[in-house]
């Protein structure tokens, strides 16, 4: 009976360590300039670590990472939506909204 609660216990321990962050995928169109990183065009990954939007790419699995301020809406948002306006052959990632969520992440340079 002891062996087997020290087991379940230390079976939630270590789920608890692998539950990590919660990522969102992003997928752009065009290159992108998102805070003072640049991006090719393809699907990423994005997570908040602390006051930096991490972005994972796809495929090759490369991470950049650029300052973000996050901001809490009223309600959650239905789907994760790029704001982003163009310049030249870029796009300029003004802000993030993350689906199921509440959180928005903006970006300056």
């Amino acid at each position: 009976m002891k062996n087997t609660l020290v087991l379940g216990f230390v079976l939630s321990l270590s789920s608890l360590c692998f539950a990590g962050e919660k990522s969102y995928d992003v997928i752009f169109s065009a290159p992108a300039t998102v805070g003072s990183v640049k991006l090719a065009a393809g699907e990423y990954k994005v997570k908040v670590d602390g006051a930096n939007a991490v972005f994972t790419d796809a495929h090759s699995f490369k991470s950049v990472s650029t300052a973000v301020t996050v901001q809490t809406a009223a309600k959650k948002f239905q789907y994760t939506a790029v704001d982003a306006t163009k310049d030249g052959s870029t796009d300029k990632v003004n802000a993030i909204e993350l689906g199921g969520s509440t959180t928005k992440l903006e970006f300056t340079k």
